[in-house]
């Protein structure tokens, strides 16, 4: 299940690819339908196996019909790829207002916890799975408090849930990327060359593996994937 598979060029379309190239039998969610939907029939033409869900991780509801949609098509949960979210408020702290913030912090903290917390019954149920979070990598950077404190928070996630889910098979990670070659940084930054970026597939890869069983051994990690620009 990778949520977040929304817009054409980003790293959400890339991780549920690399997935499937993989052989796993896909979910993906979006907050809109048509854009879920696109996705959807991309992966389907290589011949994956994919359900396209439409739904808001932001509240209870929407979680619990992703979860009840899933169940309902696979019959289980292996994995959980917490791709929802992003930077959306860029401005400095004091002018963020409490919109702001609570839109960034629900975005993208609110979000994992919901879908993880709401996994967690299922992979135990069915003796273990993984799940995979996104955090950011470097130091925080000025005008994203909102997003910056998100972030951290998802590194804590992380921890937290993997001491709660190792007595059950259940391993959380997460993938720290820096600046990412998606088609809307590209479009927005318009670099001379993208040699120092990171690349979507990178990032891609970094979740097959953690959530392979070759990364059996790896529960409570953020992964740095930075590329060339270190």
């Amino acid at each position: 299940m990778v949520t977040g598979v929304s817009h054409d060029g980003q790293v959400g379309q890339a991780v549920a690819k690399a997935l499937a190239e993989s052989g796993a039998a896909l979910a993906i969610c979006a907050r809109t339908q048509a854009n879920v939907e696109a996705r959807a029939a991309e992966l389907r033409q290589s011949g994956a196996r994919v359900l396209a869900i439409a739904a808001s991780l932001t509240d209870e509801g929407g979680v619990q019909e992703l979860i009840d949609g899933v169940l309902k098509e696979y019959g289980r949960i292996d994995v959980l790829i917490n791709l929802a979210g992003g930077l959306t408020r860029y401005k400095p702290a004091v002018e963020t207002s409490l919109d702001d913030w609570r839109t960034e912090i629900d975005n993208n903290l609110l979000s994992s916890f919901l879908t993880s917390r709401a996994v967690f019954p299922h992979m135990r149920t069915a003796g273990g799975g993984a799940i995979v979070n996104f955090a950011r990598s470097g130091l925080p950077q000025a005008n994203m408090i909102a997003y910056n404190c998100a972030k951290a928070g998802i590194e804590a996630l992380t921890r937290t849930l993997a001491l709660e889910g190792r007595d059950s098979g259940i391993r959380v990670n997460a993938v720290a990327p820096g600046l990412v070659d998606t088609g809307s940084n590209i479009a927005a930054m318009k670099p001379k060359d993208l040699k120092h970026w990171t690349k979507r597939d990178d990032i891609a890869e970094a979740v097959v593996f953690l959530a392979s069983p070759g990364a059996a051994g790896i529960t409570g990690q953020t992964i740095a994937v930075t590329g060339w620009g270190l």
